[in-house]
Parts: structure tokens; sequence; C-alpha cells
């Protein structure tokens, strides 16, 4: 049940404040009105509101800037209440810079009152969060034993579980940010196993993937005879993870264009099938990631700056592998016992050198490299343990011996720069082979040939 929370309604217009006051009244909240800016200051100087919906534009002005130097008093005066912009679809880039200035959300009339009452609930819970903070990381993984699946005790990744834990249960929408290979996936499915949307589908989309001439027909769906090849109605990724979640992996990979029309259905999550004019309206939570910087794509005009923020109320940022060593001896373990359960194996023990083997290395792919060696040397390998030899040995299956991939001399670049080389010669140029073999995307693959300014034929 909803506590009576106050909530301050800020418009100038009567019949968006009347519309307002029955919404949040039947949802239980308590709604206060001021419909001039001398009222607004007055009253949240004299009272506190545990969320504030504020008008970009009064009456006096209709460029917005008005609702901006409010926000500005208004976080001087109380700069832990929430506060939620309400302004046109054509003024989104203003509420971008409310955004910055320290506004909870937006929400662009006119707006859809379930999506409105999400941005609410979650703005007012993760407030409260933040005034009663958690108790600080022990780094002990001890009082985090429901996140079985996600392995490790290193204190930044202990930080994302709490994390976890604070957002899981709101509507908020996440990014997560990392390197390929680090287990962003892992993280959103976390998230949404301990939310109330578990019991609901949790829709997997590698955008990266999706031709832009595909986007809306994948994602929105289509009517029969919508196009050529269109012979039955078809769900789109949005329809099928109703009341559930959707996972929008490699965000930072879609076209402008496609930006646009996401953009459109995340602000009020209704959308149109190909082919028809009825709009659908889903219930989804929004988690995306990127091994992207999305701020330096958003300076070079290739991601909309509206979109980040509308994604990103929560980061959470997943360190590469190199800086959790510690845990890479409980991740070779973990690994090995998944295999010799998935292949009917043998279990193996793994030497103290091959531990010191495994922890000096750069791991360029991440947890998913650490992964495919594990898997690779525990079938290749003879005996009842294994030796920091027969790493080397696997990893030299198949490749030019003469190269020395792991020396123990060199930089960590050095030896990721030998190590692409010697994948890409061992796979006959085939950049896809090589990506899978090093555990990392071709994306990925692309973007480390030319930081060590490596050339060769692109072989698919």
């Amino acid at each position: 049940m909803i506590m009576s929370h106050r909530i301050l309604v800020c418009d100038d217009d009567d019949a968006v404040r009347s519309s307002l006051g029955f919404l949040l009244t039947k949802a239980g909240y308590t709604p206060n009105f001021a419909s001039r800016p001398e009222d607004i200051i007055k009253y949240i100087s004299e009272a506190d509101f545990d969320l504030i919906l504020l008008d970009m534009n009064f009456s006096v002005s209709i460029n917005g800037e008005e609702g901006i130097e409010l926000l500005r008093r208004i976080k001087l005066l109380k700069p832990s209440t929430p506060v939620i912009l309400i302004t046109a679809w054509a003024s989104v880039e203003l509420a971008v810079r409310g955004i910055k200035l320290g506004a909870s959300d937006f929400v662009t009339k006119p707006w859809n009152n379930i999506q409105l009452l999400k941005i609410i609930e979650t703005s007012i819970t993760l407030s409260g969060n933040q005034k009663n903070e958690l108790v600080p990381v022990s780094g002990k993984r001890e009082k985090l034993i429901e996140f079985q699946a996600i392995i490790g005790e290193d204190p930044k990744l202990i930080e994302i579980l709490e994390i976890i834990k604070r957002v899981a249960p709101t509507h908020a929408p996440v990014l997560i940010t990392g390197e390929s290979g680090t287990g962003k996936e892992l993280i959103a499915s976390a998230i949404h196993q301990y939310s109330p949307r578990k019991a609901k589908p949790f829709v997997k989309v590698n955008l990266g993937g999706i031709p832009a001439s595909l986007f809306e027909s994948e994602m929105f769906g289509y009517r029969k005879g919508a196009f050529t090849d269109a012979k039955s109605d078809h769900a789109g990724r949005f329809e099928k993870a109703h009341r559930g979640t959707i996972f929008l992996d490699e965000i930072g990979d879609l076209t402008l264009t496609s930006q646009v029309k996401l953009l459109r259905v995340l602000q009020d999550q209704t959308f149109e099938r190909l082919g028809d004019a009825n709009s659908i309206t889903v219930d989804v939570r929004i988690i995306s990631a990127t091994n992207h910087n999305l701020y330096s794509l958003v300076k070079k005009g290739s991601f909309r700056e509206d979109l980040l923020y509308r994604i990103n109320l929560i980061q959470i940022e997943v360190p590469p592998l190199h800086l959790r060593t510690n845990d890479i001896p409980l991740l070779a373990g973990y690994f090995i016992g998944q295999a010799v359960k998935a292949y009917a194996l043998t279990s193996k023990s793994i030497s103290k050198d091959a531990i010191e083997w495994l922890c000096n290395q750069s791991w360029p792919g991440n947890v998913r490299e650490l992964k495919n060696i594990m898997e690779r040397t525990l079938l290749l390998t003879k005996g009842d343990q294994i030796k920091s030899d027969d790493f080397i040995g696997v990893q030299k299956t198949g490749w030019d011996t003469d190269k020395k991939v792991y020396g123990s001399t060199g930089t960590l670049d050095e030896m990721e720069k030998q190590m692409i080389i010697s994948t890409i010669e061992g796979c006959g140029g085939n950049l896809s082979r090589s990506s899978e073999k090093l555990g990392i995307s071709r994306a990925t693959l692309y973007r480390k040939m030319e930081k060590h300014g490596i050339q060769t034929e692109k072989n698919e």
C-alpha cells in the first residue's frame, strides 16, 4: 500500500492541476498545488514535500527558461527533494538541461498516466534510499548470498550487488556499462530476477545485430500484409516483454534514426505495429547496456543526449577483469565446475603456478575469455591437475608456436597485441572465428586492432 506522500503540483493550467490532482489522489498520494512561481518558492520554503511536479512554462514565459530558473531555486532550497519536469515533446532538449541541473526525470505532454505514476514511485523510492543509505559495504560476500550466479568477492562487485538490491524493486531504467565480456547481461538478469517482474518475461535484444531497416519490425512487430514477407501477424520485442523487462544490449550501436524511434517508445511505452494504425501500450522495465562511452558519442553527435538521459536514471559500471584479479581463482574454479557438469568430465584441480599465470594475464575478453580458456584447458589437458604450461599449450594449439603470446616480459598492451596477432594468424585471418576464440565481440576486436595498428584483410 502506497504511503500518503505529499506531492506539490506546479502548473498554471487549471485543467492540468485538476487532472493531476485526481490521478494522484486515486493513487494514494496527497497532492498540493501552486500556479505561480512566487507561490512555488513560498510553499517549498515553508513545507517539506516528497516530490515536486514542475511545469517548464508559466504564463509569463513560453520558452521554458522560467522553469529552469525555478528548478535552480528549488534545488538550492531542497536539494534532496526529487523534481519531475513536465514539458512538451518539442522541448525535450530543455528537459535534458533540467536533468543536468538535478531534476530526477521528465515527462512530456500528453503524458501516459501509468508511466507517470511509475516515474513518481521510482523517484520517491530512490530518494528515500539516498536519505537512508544502506550499511557501508563490508567486503564480505556472506551478506549477499542471494546473488549466487554472480561470482566474486571484489569490493567493486559487492558494491554493484548492493546497487542491484536497491534499484531492482523500482521501475528505474538502468544503464550498464563496461568492456565486452565483463558480465553486463548477468547484471541485467539479476536486476530482473530480484524485481517484482521476475515471473514475467526477460527479453534480451542485441541492438547491434539488428539492421536499421528491420528495427521497427523487430522491436514493434507488424501486421499481416505490412510488407511482402509479412505472411502473418508478428509481435515485436516490446510486446513480448509486456509486464516484464527488456534488455537492450549494445544500445550504443543504434543509428540516429533508430534512436529517435526508440526514444518515442521509452517516453510513454506506446507504439504501433507496422501496418497497423492502432496504438499498443505496454508495461516494460528498461535495462540497457553498452561497451561504448555514450557521453563521448553524444559529443560526437552519434548518440542522442535526450535518449542517454532517458535510459540512465541509474548507471552501473562493471569493472574489467584485470581490475578484480582477486576474483580470478574463484571464477576459474566455478568455470571448471560448470564445464565438468556440461561435458560429463572428471574434475581437475588448479596448481598454484596456474593460478599465478591466470592472475598475470591482461584478459582483453574479460570474464568471457577466462571462461573459454578454462573450458578448453579442461577438455584438452591430461592428468588430474591443471598447470600453467597447460594454458599456454591450449592457447598455442593450431597457432604459430614461434610467437611468444604469453611471455613473462613486456607490457600488458604488448601481450594483448601479440595474442590478437597470433589468434588471427591461427584462424587464417578469419576475424569472426578470431573474436570467438578470444572471447570478445567482433566490434571489440576491430577496435583493439585499430588501437594496436594491426592490419589484415577482414575475412568474415
